[in-house]
C-alpha cells in the first residue's frame, strides 16, 4: 500500500466492468475506492424526487451514496442525463479531487477521471466492452433482481447511454491519451482484473 497519494484512475462505458475491476484493484493494493458514478446516480435519484439537479449536487452528502435504490435503471438515466449539466460536474469536481489525493492512495472509477478529474493519475485504465456484451451483462443482472426488461430494450438504453456521454459538451467520456485500454468483451473478471492489476503493479512506487 502506497504510503503517499497515489492515484488510479479507471473511465469507462456502464457495464464494461470497470466498477469490479476498480474494487479488486483497490482490495488487492489496500487503496481506497470511489465509484464516483454513485455521485451522480445520488445526484439523479434526487431529481426525480423535484429536487432541482445543481441543488442536489451542490448539497450532497456522503450518507447520500449509501441509499439502497441508486442502481436502478431509472436512476441510471436520471444519472446520465444530470451529467451533461456543467454545473452538477463542477459541484462534484472537488468531492472527487480530494477523495483522490488522500493518502494512502486511492482508486476512482467513471467516465472522465483520467481526462478531467485525474489528468495526473499515476495510472490511467480505460474499460471496455462491444454495446452488445455489456448490454447481456446488464440485462442478466436486472432480470436477476427481477426487472422486467427486454434484451432489446437494454440494448437500447446502452445505445443511449453511450451516446449521450460521449457527446456531452461538459467531460465527454473518452479515453485519455495515456491510458491503457482494457476490452473485456472476450475477457473472464479473473482475466481482467490480473490485467489491470499487472498495469498498477507497474506503476508503484518503490520502497526505499
Amino acid at each position: 500500500m502506497p504510503t503517499a497519494s497515489f492515484t488510479v484512475a479507471i473511465d469507462g462505458p456502464a457495464a464494461a466492468g470497470k466498477g469490479t475491476i476498480s474494487k479488486g484493484v483497490a482490495a488487492r493494493f489496500g487503496l481506497a475506492h470511489l465509484d464516483t458514478g454513485l455521485l451522480y446516480r445520488a445526484v439523479g435519484r434526487r431529481t426525480l424526487d423535484g429536487v432541482d439537479s445543481v441543488t442536489a449536487a451542490q448539497s450532497l452528502t456522503a450518507e447520500e451514496l449509501e441509499q439502497g435504490d441508486l442502481r436502478t435503471a431509472d436512476v441510471a438515466q436520471a444519472a446520465s442525463k444530470v451529467a451533461v449539466i456543467p454545473e452538477v460536474r463542477s459541484a462534484l469536481v472537488d468531492f472527487q479531487r480530494a477523495f483522490a489525493r488522500r493518502a494512502g492512495g486511492a482508486v476512482l472509477d467513471g467516465r472522465d477521471i483520467g481526462t478531467v478529474i485525474c489528468p495526473h493519475a499515476e495510472v490511467k485504465l480505460f474499460v471496455t466492452a462491444s454495446p452488445e456484451v455489456r448490454a447481456e451483462r446488464r440485462y442478466l443482472e436486472l432480470n436477476a433482481k427481477g426487472a422486467d426488461v427486454t434484451r432489446e430494450q437494454v440494448l437500447a438504453d446502452v445505445r443511449e447511454r453511450d451516446s449521450r456521454d460521449a457527446a456531452r459538451s461538459a467531460a465527454p467520456m473518452k479515453a485519455a491519451d495515456d491510458a491503457v485500454l482494457l476490452d473485456t468483451s472476450d475477457l473472464s473478471i479473473d482475466d481482467a482484473l490480473a490485467q489491470a492489476i499487472a498495469v498498477v503493479q507497474k506503476k508503484l512506487p518503490v520502497a526505499d
